[in-house]
């Protein structure tokens, strides 16, 4: 899949997204109000954060999508984790917000002694419906993120996970509220707000991690390593170091060869080297070659 093509996948799944929790944000908040559901109230205030950071995500994915420039000259991938930790902000924001409303709720049912008539019963089947939706999102979203290995894409799957688990347990506390059992509507709500938590975290943990240039580690090395040792030159393997820039990663490598070769020959297994990796190594964009006497490198 060339870049061009990444970038179209990414965007549609976002813009496909951004529409789903625009609907979501105005059934649920406004059935949430007038139904008397704290839980379904938060779950949408928890959709219209969805659409603010979706928005966000779409200009970050468009701007990730510009070619190289004399300033980035391996291009601006690195913006799709930028954006994920954008997404990771806002998720644990809305938690935050979650947690408090519902806190609130509980707060004037049990100690303020406030009368609950209970969630009304067309609250549910939105609840329901976001269910049905959100499981639908998560398919797509995460079939998208991992085919195109874009961050930002993947930190939103985990977002629609995340709704989906929500949405389950406002089911649940509506359907509890609505047998009588007013305190697990704002319960169920509260509940929420952790898992919402532990996805916001996860998702900056993961984006810091790419911008940190975390790369494969050990298991990049053996992967390159199997593949030098194909080519009967290669000596010894002095170093593989990798730089990661968004899904990709470029990779510095020394190798020790014959001193008595010419530097043609030398400048031949060098490439060989770097066509043997581009082909084998998806998400290798860029292979840097150094090369020197065995006899070199045995004297330090």
């Amino acid at each position: 899949m060339d870049e061009k093509e990444r970038g179209k996948r990414g965007f549609v799944a976002v813009q496909v997204g951004l529409f789903a929790n625009i609907l979501l944000a105005i059934l649920k908040t406004g059935v949430g109000i007038l139904g008397n559901s704290s839980a379904l109230l938060a779950d949408g205030i928890n959709s219209v954060s969805d659409v603010a950071y979706y928005l966000v995500v779409s200009i970050f994915i468009r701007l990730a999508d510009k070619p190289p420039d004399d300033e980035h000259p391996y291009g601006h991938s690195q913006l799709e984790s930028i954006s994920a930790i954008v997404v990771g902000s806002f998720v644990i924001t809305t938690a935050i917000a979650i947690f408090f409303n519902s806190v609130n709720k509980l707060y004037e049912l049990v100690v303020l002694g406030k009368g609950d008539l209970g969630a009304a019963k067309y609250t549910l089947w939105i609840a329901l419906f976001t269910i049905l939706l959100k499981l639908l999102l998560m398919l797509y979203t995460n079939k998208v993120g991992k085919e195109t290995n874009n961050p930002a894409v993947v930190a939103l799957a985990y977002d629609h996970r995340n709704d989906l688990f929500a949405a389950i347990g406002v089911s649940v506390g509506i359907f509890l509220s609505q047998l009588g059992y007013y305190l697990f509507d704002p319960l169920a709500g509260a509940l929420i707000s952790f898992v919402v938590l532990r996805t916001g975290i996860q998702i900056i943990k993961e984006s810091a991690s790419d911008l940190m240039d975390a790369v494969p580690g050990d298991a990049l090395r053996k992967q390159v390593e199997a593949l030098l040792n194909t080519i009967p030159e290669i000596e010894q393997i002095d170093e593989i170091r990798a730089h990661r820039f968004g899904p990709y990663i470029a990779l510095n490598i020394t190798i020790c060869i014959n001193g008595d070769l010419t530097v043609a020959e030398g400048d031949r297994i060098a490439t060989q080297v770097e066509e043997l990796i581009l082909q084998n190594i998806d998400f290798a964009k860029t292979v840097h070659v150094h090369y020197h006497p065995t006899s070199l490198h045995n004297m330090f």
